[in-house]
C-alpha cells in the first residue's frame, strides 16, 4: 500500500493544482481566493473469532475553493482534482459569492499572519505493510485476549493504517503543504459471569508505526480492562468525589476547548462568554497547546486559514488566558486570530502530578470512572449529566465495579474542584492529560 502511494508526487499535482485554481480565480473576477486540497490512502482490516471480517482500502480526495468578491463568501468543492473539475469548482464558488448577503467578518486571515517557520516536524511515517501482515497483527492481537482465562466472547481486533498530503493556498501568496500518517490497533472482549456479559477494549495508536505496541499487549490489556468489570453493582446515590480515567478527562478539556473556541463565543452559546482573565480552575493548572511539537499527533506550522501557529495559553494559573480563534471568529469579537482555524494542536497540561494511588486515597470515599455513555453535555450553561462505569471506593481502596448510574454536576463547578491530576497520562491522542480528581459531583444509582 505504501508504496502505492507516493506521497510526494501527490504533493507536487495538489499544489500545482491549488495554484491553477487560485490563477483562475484571480482571472474570474474574484478579490481574494484559499484553497484547500488534500489526498489520503488507508488499509483497514478487522478480525473476530480468528476469522478476516473485513479488509478495506480506502483513498479519498477532495479540492475546496473559497472566494470573496468584496465581502461576499462563495465556497465550492469538488472530489476530482482535473483542471476542467476545479474550473467549474471555481465558477460554482464565484456565482454563490455573486449572491450572498455581505458579511463584513468575511475575508483571508491578515496576510502579516501568514506562516513563514515551516519545519518538517516528522510527522509521516509510511508503513509498508501488506494486507496478509495487517491481518496477521489483528489476529495475534485478538488471540492473546481470548487466550486470557475468563474471557468468553470477542468483538474483534482492527487495524488500521493510513497515510496523506494536505495542500493550502491563499492569494497571499501563501501555500502551505503537509504529508502525515495515522496508525492504529484495537480490540474489544466480552466476559460473562453468572450476573451477565461485560465487555471493554485497548488500543494503541501513533504516527509512527515503531511507537505501537505489540500486539499480544493491546490483547492482553483489553482482557484485563474486562475481567475488571465482572460483578458490578450499582453505586449509592449521593453526592461523592469522581476520579475521571485520562480517556475521559480529556473529553473534559474537549468540552472547555469548545467553550473557548471563537464561534460559540459570537453566537454567545458558550458558558465562557466573557470570562477572558477570570479563573477558571485552581490555580496550580496550565493549559497550552505545541503545535510546533516535533513528531505529535496534531502537529502543523500553519492552521486552517495558513496563519502562523504558536504555543498558546488557554489556562494560566487557572485563569481563562486566551480564546481559541480563527480569523471569522476573531473579527466577530473584536479581536486577532490565535492561529486556531481547524482547533487547537497538541493540548498540554501544566500541573503537579499525582499517583493514581494517592488520589485515591486523597479520595477516601466515591467513584473512579472508566466509561461514559450519552451526550449530556450543555456548551451554553455548561451543565454536565453523563451515564457511566466504573468502580467503587472506600478508604482510598478500589472495593468492584459499577454501572448504572449517573454523574452530574456544572462544569464551572467541576473546573473550579479539580483537586488533582494524575501522572497516568494518556499520551495516544493529540490531549495528554492523566486522571482528574473532581472534589464533589452528584451520582444518581441505587
Amino acid at each position: 500500500m505504501a508504496q502505492a502511494f507516493d506521497a510526494s508526487a501527490q504533493q507536487s499535482l495538489l499544489t500545482k493544482r491549488a495554484e491553477e485554481a487560485l490563477a483562475l480565480a484571480k482571472q474570474l473576477g474574484a478579490d481574494a481566493a484559499e484553497v484547500g486540497a488534500s489526498v489520503d490512502q488507508g488499509l483497514g482490516v478487522s478480525v473476530r473469532l480468528g476469522e478476516v471480517e473485513t479488509v478495506e482500502l480506502s483513498r479519498d480526495q477532495g479540492i475546496a475553493v473559497t472566494l470573496y468578491v468584496g465581502k461576499r463568501k462563495g465556497s465550492a468543492s469538488s472530489t476530482d482534482a482535473s483542471s476542467a473539475s476545479i474550473r467549474a469548482t471555481v465558477e460554482k464558488a464565484l456565482a454563490i459569492a455573486r449572491y450572498t448577503g455581505e458579511d463584513p467578518a468575511a475575508g483571508l486571515a491578515d496576510a502579516a499572519l501568514m506562516a513563514t517557520d515551516l519545519p518538517d516536524l516528522k510527522v509521516h511515517y509510511p508503513w509498508a505493510l501488506s494486507t496478509d501482515e495487517a491481518i496477521d497483527l489483528a489476529l495475534r492481537c485478538e488471540q492473546a485476549g481470548r487466550e486470557v482465562t475468563g474471557i468468553h466472547q470477542s468483538e474483534g481486533a482492527s487495524l488500521s493504517s493510513g497515510e496523506g498530503v494536505r495542500v493550502y493556498a491563499n492569494s497571499h501568496g501563501f501555500l502551505g503543504t503537509q504529508k502525515g500518517s495515522s496508525h492504529s490497533l484495537s480490540c474489544m472482549l466480552i466476559a460473562q459471569d453468572e450476573q451477565g456479559m461485560q465487555r471493554d477494549y485497548d488500543y494503541t495508536s501513533a504516527r509512527n508505526p515503531q511507537h505501537l505496541r505489540e500486539p499480544e499487549a493491546v490483547g492482553r490489556e483489553a482482557a484485563a480492562r474486562t475481567l475488571r468489570r465482572l460483578g458490578a453493582q450499582k453505586p449509592p446515590t449521593g453526592t461523592f468525589p469522581v476520579l475521571f480515567d485520562p480517556t475521559l478527562a480529556s473529553g473534559l478539556i474537549g468540552h472547555l476547548m469548545g467553550a473557548l473556541a471563537g464561534g460559540a463565543l459570537y453566537r454567545e452559546a458558550s458558558f465562557l462568554c466573557d470570562r477572558l482573565g477570570s479563573p477558571l480552575f485552581p490555580e496550580w493548572l496550565g493549559l497550552e497547546e505545541r503545535p510546533m511539537e516535533v513528531g505529535a499527533m496534531a502537529s502543523s506550522p500553519f492552521d486552517a486559514e495558513g496563519v502562523q501557529t504558536r504555543n498558546n495559553r488557554f489556562i494560566d494559573q487557572g485563569h481563562v488566558a486566551s480564546y481559541m480563534l480563527s480569523a471569522y471568529s476573531a473579527r466577530r469579537l473584536g479581536m486577532q486570530s490565535t492561529g486556531n482555524a481547524g482547533g487547537a494542536r497538541n493540548l498540554r497540561l501544566l500541573a503537579p502530578l499525582t499517583p493514581r494511588a494517592d488520589l485515591l486515597k486523597q479520595m477516601g470515599r466515591g467513584i473512579w470512572v472508566t466509561e461514559l455513555m450519552g451526550q449530556g453535555v450543555n456548551g451554553v450553561t455548561g451543565d454536565y449529566s453523563r451515564g457511566a462505569a466504573g468502580f467503587w471506593v472506600e478508604n482510598g481502596e478500589v472495593q468492584y465495579p459499577i454501572e448504572e448510574f449517573t454523574i452530574a454536576s456544572n462544569l464551572n463547578k467541576m473546573f473550579a474542584g479539580l483537586a488533582g491530576v494524575g501522572d497516568d497520562t494518556d499520551t495516544r491522542g493529540s490531549i495528554h492529560t492523566g486522571s482528574w480528581l473532581i472534589d464533589a459531583m452528584t451520582v444518581a444509582g441505587s
